[in-house]
């Protein structure tokens, strides 16, 4: 068995454990560091909340990860940050801050929340109020209540705003924020990459492909400890966004959040951060992958609904040959795919919005925030002269998998957009749909859900033109 290495807090680690060992039973029963806590096992409660840094572009990148869905495979090359990690021999600010607020009380979420905030600590995005409450977003606590923990981060914040513009890490050291040795860890890495590349195995086509995990764990937690696998999350070659005349190309192991980090994307989906904030958390955000999405093949899977609208094409490779298929004709039934066994998702591509095209995602689910949609819906339409051009409406949590609703795309197409249209295409809809009763509510509420997003994607698209109480009934 290949070594896995990496750096644990301040220290060079080499293990030949299983790959698909969680990072999370590592860090507590091998190296007893219990400060990163059980709690859910689903990625759900944050108690178990490591950052996790690699190399990208000659600088490390830091992210929080719920170490319960890590596999230790995809820790390789890395550097991982447990509680004990950023301890100093006083609190750090991060902790007084905590403590000043009266943020805790049992204490036991604590350590994921100081964690997470160490991550936002050490981000290069905007030093902002808004973005510390957001790193703590993946974070739960059952017995504090958030006021005091908020405000806790908001200290944080604070203090960061004086980084101006500096090197976050440096920053983050120079400050008595973080231990010292975090400004070592990039040389440190950079040696290690070195040596792992002049040792690196050939790879083991008969394993299973896995990007992130971050639903297989959760489905397949005992499983996996022991199944063959080949990585793909940590493959610089397999994680990229590239723009090629007017198509988006994307690698199977780019993440929620390099999507959201992209240019491309910010610039052709200007809605895009907003949008989505309705998915998942942010150490979830960080793991999951676009890709991962696609093969799950949940009939809900939001990212698959997002882009299906923008009718995506995908590349599978079995590591000799390759097949284009359109992501439209993937889904075959109920988890069943399109795919052979010994196929992975190489590319995904699709032509990105003209300036005359229009989109949007709208979810629904019992939460807001951090929940399974109930029904979820993206709409992707190209107008000329107010007329309708091209038209395409995907929705999911209505059918046994993720829909292309091809009729009441197709009935658009020419026409002008006014409420008559938007209703009658919302028929149109529900008739192609076949909803199951369950947890997340009956089939005809589910029905009812699909009319209504179809009626958000357009009162939003189109504001200024349509009278919205005539859309209401």
């Amino acid at each position: 068995m290949s070594l896995i290495k990496f750096i644990l807090n301040n220290k060079e680690i080499s293990t030949e454990l299983p790959p698909g060992m969680l990072l999370l039973d590592f860090v507590r029963y091998h190296k007893r560091l219990t400060g990163t806590k059980i709690g859910c096992r689903e990625g759900d409660c944050g108690a178990c909340t490591n950052l996790i840094g690699e190399l990208k572009n000659g600088e490390v990148v830091y992210r929080s990860f719920t170490s319960c869905l890590t596999p230790l495979g995809n820790v390789q090359g890395k550097h991982v940050v447990t509680i004990e990690g950023i301890n100093m021999a006083e609190l750090n600010p991060i902790q007084q801050a905590m403590s000043d607020c009266a943020a805790t009380q049992c204490g036991y979420c604590t350590p994921g929340f100081v964690v997470s905030l160490a991550g936002f600590c050490l981000s290069r995005n905007e030093p902002s109020s808004t973005n510390a409450v957001a790193a703590i977003d993946g974070n739960i606590c059952r017995c504090t209540g958030y006021k005091s923990i908020e405000k806790a981060s908001l200290q944080v914040a604070a203090l960061m705003k004086q980084r101006s513009g500096s090197d976050p890490i440096s920053f983050a050291v120079d400050n008595l924020i973080l231990p010292a040795y975090f400004s070592t860890i990039q040389v440190r890495l950079q040696r290690l990459v070195l040596q792992m590349n002049e040792e690196q195995m050939p790879v083991k086509l008969s394993a299973s492909f896995m990007g992130g995990g971050t639903d297989l764990y959760v489905q397949k937690h005992d499983e996996m400890k022991h199944t063959p696998i080949h990585f793909m999350y940590d493959k610089a070659h397999l994680n990229y966004i590239r723009q090629l005349g007017n198509k988006c190309l994307i690698g199977p192991s780019v993440s929620v959040t390099d999507l959201q980090e992209s240019p491309i994307f910010q610039q052709y989906f200007p809605a895009f951060n907003e949008q989505v904030k309705l998915i998942s958390s942010t150490p979830i955000r960080n793991m999951a992958t676009i890709a991962g999405n696609f093969i799950n093949a949940s009939p809900i899977g939001d990212f698959t609904i997002f882009f299906l609208a923008l009718d995506a094409s995908l590349t599978l490779s079995n590591g000799q040959t390759t097949r284009q298929i359109p992501l439209r004709k993937f889904y075959k039934g109920y988890k069943q795919l399109d795919k052979q066994s010994d196929e992975f998702i190489e590319q995904i591509s699709f032509e990105l919005p003209a300036n005359n095209s229009l989109f949007n995602f709208e979810k629904v689910c019992k939460r807001t925030h951090l929940d399974i949609a109930s029904v979820n819906s993206a709409i992707h339409i190209e107008t000329y002269g107010g007329i309708i051009i091209t038209a395409a409406i995907s929705a999911g949590g209505v059918g046994p998998i993720p829909l292309y609703l091809q009729e009441a795309s197709t009935f658009l197409i020419g026409k002008a957009v006014s409420e008559t249209v938007i209703k009658e295409a919302v028929k149109i809809a529900q008739s192609e749909v076949s909803p199951m009763s369950d947890a997340r509510g009956t089939a005809a509420y589910k029905s009812l859900l699909l009319g209504q997003l179809i009626k958000a994607h357009f009162i939003i698209l189109f504001k200024q033109k349509l009278a919205v109480e005539k859309l209401l009934f």
